[in-house]
């Protein structure tokens, strides 16, 4: 017999996902035809649209990967571009299904803001970029210095901790956007751009000259990325957590976009289950079987996300480093299908 409990005039299914209590974004995304997804106003490698707006991007194939898992396309994406500032709201408000926009998760986010952080798909760290004429080697230098930082971030904090710690003075120029960012330091407004080091990558691409700046090797935090949702819906928490946890699974079996097909009919009992062709694992979702499937051949493992946008054959030039599998010295890491 199913159990069931009264929470504050709900009747909620214990261990059931569908509850009275809870807000049905998967029929809504289904009935609408499409997944709207909060991205960035413009982050080189991570969400950015080129003239046509197409959104290209590691957050953006995370959207896409989503939306093929539910809507069998990957296609199906209205993507909102949102300032740090805006982010939360647009969350909160239901103005998007998803956030997937180099969002940083804490504590006081995972407790605050009403939002679930569904799982990593970048491990950053805050890095400083200088002008390569300054001369500078290490942030220790940066005594006196003013630095451009956008804000709604981490980023402030995390400056004013590592200054504290250092014994050093500075100030701050505050900038609403990713772009007003490196315009702010181009123009000379600031000695120096600090933000996760991913975005610094992908700003100084960005710049009329990337050779004229220079990423410090030092790193103040940690900043772990990663797509978010609102509380309230376990089953839409599960669904876009378990997608990016397919891919991550799907690149240690080797399971890519080129071979899902053929491996579908393989004799190993792991790589069925990840690919649909054995258990009910998409229908304790509310999905079709091949919803790992969909994601995986129509956006691929989380290997191939990386380097098509990120990696060394991108303008970022991004070792795996901190985001390889955990098999080869990383920190991706996925729960099992099973």
């Amino acid at each position: 017999m199913k159990k069931t409990i009264t929470l504050m005039g709900a009747i909620v299914a214990v261990g059931m996902f569908a509850t009275a209590a809870s807000a049905a974004t998967l029929d809504d995304v289904k009935a609408r035809g499409n997944l709207s997804c909060g991205v960035s106003t413009g982050l080189p490698g991570f969400s950015a649209p080129d003239d046509k707006n197409n959104w290209a991007g590691l957050d953006v194939d995370t959207c896409r990967a989503v939306a093929a898992a539910v809507l069998g396309d990957a296609n199906k994406v209205k993507f909102v571009p949102l300032t740090a500032k805006e982010r939360w709201t647009a969350l909160q408000s239901g103005e998007i299904d998803m956030l997937s926009r180099n969002s940083t998760w804490t504590h006081s986010r995972d407790l605050t803001l009403g939002a679930n952080f569904t799982g990593v798909n970048y491990y950053d760290g805050q890095g400083f970029m200088v002008s390569s004429k300054l001369g500078v080697k290490s942030a220790k230098e940066l005594d006196g210095a003013t630095f451009c930082i956008q804000a709604g971030t981490t980023t402030e904090l995390n400056l004013s901790d590592f200054a504290r710690e250092h014994g050093f003075k500075y100030t701050v120029v505050t900038v609403d956007t990713s772009d007003q960012s490196v315009q702010a330091f181009e123009a000379g407004r600031c000695d120096s751009l600090t933000s996760d080091q991913s975005q610094l990558y992908g700003l100084r691409s960005k710049m009329s000259n990337p050779a004229s700046a220079v990423v410090l090797p030092d790193v103040i935090s940690k900043e772990p990325l990663g797509p978010v949702v609102r509380k309230g819906d376990e089953q839409w928490f599960a669904i876009v957590k378990w997608v990016l946890y397919a891919q991550v699974n799907a690149e240690e079996m080797g399971i890519t976009s080129k071979n899902a097909k053929e491996m579908r009919g393989s004799d190993n009992p792991a790589i069925k289950r990840v690919l649909g062709s054995d258990g009910t694992f998409g229908a304790s979702m509310g999905l079709t079987e091949d919803w790992a499937y969909n994601a995986i051949t129509q956006v691929g493992n989380y290997g191939e996300m990386f380097e098509r946008n990120v990696g060394m054959n991108t303008p970022l030039q991004i070792a795996r480093g901190l985001n390889d599998l955990w098999s080869r010295g990383g920190l991706q890491y996925a729960p099992p299908i099973r």
